[in-house]
């Protein structure tokens, strides 16, 4: 009976122990994430820089002001998210405590009752006759144990009664720390909304002064367009290429295992030919897919340093601009100037190729292929193996624009092309 009170006090406690520092991991682990998200918002601040007149240059700061706004919507988002989690902590801290509270209330009544009960029967004397006042020798064995247990069991009160009051103590202590994270958030959050209008004022300002000049905006646009053309039909026809040589590899390979099963077999049942058709990776792009696709969400952004996503995949049209539709078969990411470009995933450099000047290169990671367009120079050749990660060229820094540095990306499954975000851990 002994040992088992103190074991049963523990389990009963274990809870309330094991909750009490969830409240302050959880708000800490929520300024981690947020964290993340802010330093990035505040290096990528520094790519802000004053609206020049021209037009492309206007149309570039409106990508950048726009990519800015979205990372601080996201942020905001977080912001409200961690603000929900932290109303539901109060609300359950609030429980908590006031649970501690009962219990110690209990406790301590209980704990009065025992107080009054042994000032009765104070004496020793008093319990030697409650003691050998017994009909025989078994019931003073069991009285004698009564008053041995009865005392124990008092102590343990008092003891539990210091520890229920040392937890309610915490879990206040908790409560007001939770508190004073939720003030934090609101104040972060009102400066944040803050930022955002006068964001938000600045692009329709930008906008404003692109309306008037929509020639020039025409014009820049067909420009763009024409450029893309240019470089989405080179890439076309090098990843058809790429394709060629994939099904060629794995023909050679299918061959090879019949020739080998031939010779071990001394001829082969043609209902075990598979036709060449059939095959359209080796076994090594299949492996290397498998692994590619597995890696959905976590893929590492291919290019270095602070960044914003400037334009998005797809076809869509400019917020406040009349008539004015983008379609980008990847995504523009905004870098700092000496910003490198790195591959996402482990691979082989299918193609290396310059167009306009500027240098594009194309890594195989099995059915998939990554597209790095928009570099200054490159630090791999055609046939080099790459690793996540690894630095491939430096993008390039346009001097005529205040040095935008831009990096256009595309991701396609063989000819299928893909929106590169969902792929990527941002």
């Amino acid at each position: 009976m002994k040992p088992l009170l103190p074991l049963l006090f523990f389990l009963l406690c274990l809870p309330a122990l094991l909750q009490a520092q969830s409240s302050d991991k959880l708000i800490k682990e929520l300024e981690n994430k947020r964290g993340d998200l802010q330093k990035q918002i505040a290096e990528t601040e520094s790519l802000l820089k004053s609206t020049k007149k021209s037009v492309g240059s206007q149309l570039g700061g409106l990508a950048l002001l726009t990519g800015q706004i979205e990372e601080r919507r996201r942020y905001i988002a977080t912001i409200n998210n961690d603000m929900a989690v932290i109303e539901r902590q109060l609300t359950t801290l609030n429980r908590q405590l006031n649970n501690l509270k009962q219990d110690l209330k209990v406790k301590k009544r209980r704990y009065d009752a025992s107080v009054q009960y042994l000032y009765k029967n104070r004496t020793i004397q008093e319990k030697l006759m409650f003691i050998f006042s017994a009909d025989n020798l078994a019931q003073t064995y069991r009285r004698l144990r009564y008053v041995r247990e009865y005392a124990t069991y008092q102590r343990l009160q008092g003891e539990e009664i210091l520890k229920k009051q040392e937890q309610v103590s915490k879990k206040q202590a908790e409560l007001k720390r939770t508190k004073a994270a939720k003030e934090k958030l609101l104040k972060e959050r009102e400066a944040e909304k803050s930022k955002l209008e006068t964001q938000e004022k600045e692009k329709k300002a930008i906008v404003a002064n692109l309306k008037k000049k929509q020639r020039g905006l025409q014009n820049e646009i067909n420009k763009k367009r024409k450029e893309a053309n240019q470089l989405n039909a080179r890439i076309d026809r090098l990843i058809a290429e790429e394709i060629e040589k994939a099904r060629k590899r794995a023909e050679a390979e299918a061959r090879k295992s019949s020739k080998s099963s031939k010779n071990s077999k001394g001829k082969s049942s043609a209902k075990s030919k598979t036709p060449m058709d059939g095959y359209t990776m080796s076994k090594a792009d299949r492996e290397l897919s498998s692994d590619f696709a597995s890696n959905r969400g976590k893929l590492p952004m291919p290019i270095s340093g602070a960044y914003i996503i400037t334009s998005h995949y797809g076809q869509y049209a400019v917020e406040g601009l009349r008539n004015v539709k983008l379609d980008n078969k990847g995504i523009d990411i905004q870098g700092k100037p000496g910003a490198k470009a790195r591959a996402i995933f482990n691979g082989k450099v299918a193609a290396v190729f310059k167009l306009n000047g500027l240098f594009n290169i194309l890594i195989r990671h099995g059915a998939y292929i990554s597209v790095y367009c928009n570099l200054s120079s490159a630090s791999v050749k055609q046939g080099d193996n790459v690793t996540t990660k690894q630095a491939i060229g430096t993008v390039f820094s346009d001097p005529a624009d205040g040095r935008r540095t831009v990096l256009h990306f595309q991701l396609r499954k063989e000819k299928e092309k893909l929106n590169p975000e969902p792929w990527l851990n941002r």
